[in-house]
């Protein structure tokens, strides 16, 4: 219908396959089960489900969450230590709102998940990358860069990083730079925000433990999300951090005012973990998305043999390394025309780096799609390497 309004984020492109987007497939978000826990919870709960809630969170969420958190990790977190909110990027935006305030340095990994960098820009504060190497974050090097940054006078409150299965890259932070990475916090009265988002999507082996489970009080503040594990329409998540900070988060002005943050969602999410759908959803989101990362790759590696592909061992992306001198965003015009789309590297870092690399997300497409759009990338990669110098891409 002309002029009808937007229901969704994602905008269909005709022709083109979007390795863009790390969405779900909306085939598989579980409406039924979730219709099912709707029910659940409004039969269990009666009007208090239609009520203004608790300013932390209802109850049942928090102690199913505080129970699971036990189980998966190896630390947990107390009810005191818990607040919901209405995703990852609310709990960026409390956790920013909280800690920072305008003109502070705030030190984020590189690259990282480029809408948390609009998040903390909102702050109007400075965005700078912490020093990496291969292996991610170098600890020692970011120690140097907050003490040189506070002898010149400025205030450095927090590092924001996804350290595992993380966007854009899919890999995780080595367990001794984790270690390194929380005694620099320790030592420099720094917090670090760690983005937790894609923990439970492990395909290989066992996630590496949280740095919230290596840390002391006050040091890590970890924010997690259903909306990778159940659906993102959800918009819920969570906070773990020290009492004294759940407690300010309660206090913020609108969360008071309006009695916590998706009350009746997050009550529904309680039925719906407490029924065994969160378990049983979340066996069998691992297995597709590891069918899906598994055909990507290897068609990737069929296209362009001589090419590396990173393997992944959980999250929604992989983090391609395009040909030497190459660029992602010239890239970016050849592909269009050859019917497949994906984010370039210099959207996940503030400096401008990341030309070498694209991310390619296999969270929307199938299989076959997956195939198809690796066909038609290698296809737009060729053609590039094969113009002559000096020629500009249409």
């Amino acid at each position: 219908m002309v002029g009808e309004l937007p229901l969704v984020q994602y905008v269909d492109r005709p022709g083109l396959l979007d390795l863009d987007w790390g969405h779900p497939q909306p085939a598989t978000l579980p409406l039924a089960a979730w219709s099912a826990a709707s029910a659940a919870a409004l039969a269990e709960h009666g009007s208090s489900a239609l009520a203004y809630g608790y300013e932390a969170g209802p109850g049942p969420l928090i102690r199913w969450l505080t129970e699971r958190i036990g189980r998966t990790d190896a630390r947990g977190a107390t009810p005191a230590q818990t607040f919901i909110t209405a995703g990852a990027s609310h709990a960026l935006e409390l956790i920013s709102q909280l800690l920072t305030r305008p003109g502070d340095l705030v030190l984020v990994d590189s690259p990282t998940y480029h809408l948390a960098l609009r998040v903390l820009a909102d702050r109007r504060v400075d965005i700078v990358a912490a020093p990496t190497d291969g292996a991610g974050i170098d600890p020692a090097a970011t120690a140097t860069l907050i003490a040189t940054a506070r002898r010149d006078g400025r205030r450095v409150p927090l590092l924001y990083l996804v350290p595992t299965f993380g966007n854009p890259t899919g890999s995780s932070l080595a367990d001794d730079r984790r270690r390194a990475l929380v005694t620099v916090a320790r030592a420099a009265g720094l917090t670090i925000v760690e983005d937790d988002t894609y923990r439970e999507l492990v395909f290989d082996g066992v996630a590496p433990a949280s740095l919230w489970s290596l840390a002391e009080a006050g040091e890590v503040i970890r924010i997690g999300s259903f909306a990778k594990t159940v659906g993102p329409g959800l918009r819920l998540g969570w906070i773990n951090a020290e009492p004294t900070i759940v407690e300010q988060l309660a206090g913020v002005g609108y969360v008071d005012s309006g009695g916590g943050v998706n009350h009746f969602v997050a009550l529904v999410m309680a039925a719906f973990g407490a029924s065994g759908a969160y378990d049983e959803g979340l066996t069998a989101a691992r297995s597709r998305y590891a069918e899906h990362r598994d055909a990507l790759v290897t068609a990737l590696e069929r296209e362009l043999p001589d090419q590396p592909v990173p393997v992944p061992a959980g999250g929604w992306f992989v983090w391609y390394p395009l040909p030497a001198s190459m660029r992602a965003t010239e890239l970016l015009a050849v592909a269009h025309r050859n019917g497949v789309s994906f984010l370039p590297g210099p959207r996940f870092h503030v400096d401008g780096r990341g030309e070498g690399h694209v991310r390619l997300a296999y969270s929307m497409l199938g299989p076959v799609e997956l195939t198809e759009a690796a066909r038609r990338l290698a296809g737009a990669v060729r053609e590039l390497m094969e113009r002559p110098a000096g020629i500009e891409p249409a």
